[in-house]
């Protein structure tokens, strides 16, 4: 399978690539507008020079099967229109795009070719957040921080608190009837941002401070008298009396315990069978990005 990598920063290297690069079978072609990035990338991971191209129109030119975008998200819109256009299934990192009426079109694009379109919500993959669905989950917190980052509300919401809209809605145990968000914005920049979710039965709350002193991520579900809680994807602690502790092996590399190595398996799949797995939907992924909107809406309102 020819795959296509698209923007060769920190996240492909780290993350995307030494994936990609196990996968038996997998021609992969890299695509970055810097020279220099694409020859030490290409040289790092082995990919022979016929396969590095500097421009969209000669990676197109070598027929992928499938493209994985990680350039910066105000690159995406145009990105994925060409590969869409072009009927190259695409993953794309969240955000789809920065304002949801691009993300519907994109969505619309994919549908109308047929084409998958996966959008990289890896936390509904990662192993301590999925096991959470076998979990009583009456209540429902994720709570993600960072140190000294206030920034613009538009892009904390689709750069980073999407990742809590989407793992909440991925967690939820019934139809969300009621939406609420409190925030607190200084001088432009959103400091803090919580949602909450309420249904039959259930409540689910996701908070972000970017200026927490810290940068953590907890994920609290808890119901019929039972907690389970996951301390930064890689420490699960069940609470039922006395506490229990599973930690991620020491063996287990980070981008399986982030859910990142099942995300892209699952979307390749996609590509090669045409049917869709659970958390590969672009519509699915279209209704969070719906729900960002709100949320922007109303911190700015």
């Amino acid at each position: 399978m020819r795959i296509a990598v698209i923007g060769l920063g920190d996240i492909a290297r780290k993350a995307y690539l030494p994936v990609l690069t196990a996968l038996p079978g997998a021609r992969l072609h890299l695509h970055t507008r810097s020279p220099a990035t694409l020859a030490e990338v290409g040289d790092a991971f082995h990919i022979p020079s016929e396969r590095r191209h500097p421009d969209l129109d000669g990676l197109l030119a070598a027929a992928p099967d499938a493209a994985l975008v990680h350039a910066p998200t105000e690159a995406h819109p145009a990105l994925v229109t060409r590969l869409l256009s072009a009927g190259v299934p695409t993953y794309v990192d969240k955000p789809l795009a920065y304002h949801v009426d691009d993300a519907r079109r994109l969505v619309a694009l994919a549908a109308a070719g047929g084409l998958p379109l996966a959008v990289g919500f890896n936390r509904r993959f990662a192993p301590g957040y999925a096991q959470c669905r076998d979990h009583p989950r009456d209540l429902i917190v994720l709570q993600k921080h960072r140190l000294g980052l206030p920034d613009q509300p538009r892009r904390v919401v689709f750069d980073d608190f999407i990742h809590v809209v989407d793992t909440l809605r991925f967690l939820v145990p019934g139809e969300v009837t009621a939406t609420d968000v409190r925030a607190r914005v200084r001088d432009g920049l959103l400091h803090h941002v919580v949602l909450q979710l309420a249904g039959d039965g259930f409540t689910a709350l996701g908070v972000m401070n970017r200026l927490s002193g810290s940068a953590e991520e907890v994920l609290e579900v808890s119901g019929a008298d039972t907690k389970r809680e996951v301390r930064n994807l890689a420490e699960v602690i069940d609470h039922k009396g006395q506490p229990t502790v599973r930690r991620r092996g020491d063996w287990v590399p980070v981008a399986r315990q982030r859910g990142i190595e099942q995300a892209v398996h699952a979307f390749l799949e996609t590509v090669r069978t045409g049917r869709p797995r659970s958390g590969s939907d672009a519509e699915d992924a279209l209704r969070t990005h719906e729900l960002c909107e709100e949320i922007v809406r109303r911190v700015t309102a």
